[in-house]
């Protein structure tokens, strides 16, 4: 565990923690999360277990979720990775991950994303990322995942990666 801080499950109380996290995180605030998630898509995803985030002193400052295919396939941008890489059996779809830019570069998402595969142990895992954001890229690699390809969503150059978990 890194010091100060407490990775677990989410809680309800931590929803509107990872809503004001990910609003802050969108493309219309200089952020690199591609999708709006409602707070009732958060809350299913902590009563399936399968939110992990970051707290600081209480407050929420990182979240990463894994949620089902199903969950997720009304999403046009998880539509057209499904599309381009089909999924392997009992995949799940990782993310998305959050991290306060105060808090970035202390491993918290590495943390992070290291409960939520101990959580979902042996099964494969799907994502993307944008192909400019080098940044989370790199991240994602230092983690183990692997490039699948590229895909395109609304114009815009994503990267399809993967790992087992």
């Amino acid at each position: 565990m890194i010091p100060n801080y407490e990775i677990s499950l989410a809680a309800p109380s931590d929803i509107s923690g990872m809503l004001a996290l990910q609003e802050g995180n969108l493309p219309d605030k200089g952020g690199s999360l591609s999708v709006r998630l409602s707070a009732d898509w958060f809350k299913n995803a902590i009563l399936e277990e399968s939110a992990v985030v970051c707290r600081y002193d209480g407050k929420v400052v990182g979240y990463v979720v894994g949620t089902s295919l199903a969950a997720n396939a009304h999403i046009a941008i998880i539509q057209a990775m499904l599309y381009a890489f089909p999924p392997p059996p009992d995949c799940y779809l990782y993310g998305p991950i959050c991290v306060a830019e105060s808090e970035r570069g202390k491993g918290l998402a590495r943390a992070m994303f290291e409960e939520l595969r101990a959580r979902l142990a042996g099964r494969p895992a799907m994502l993307f990322v944008r192909a400019d954001n080098a940044a989370s890229i790199r991240a994602h690699h230092k983690m183990g995942m692997r490039d699948l390809g590229t895909f395109m969503n609304d114009g815009v150059s994503y990267i399809a990666l993967t790992y087992t978990g």
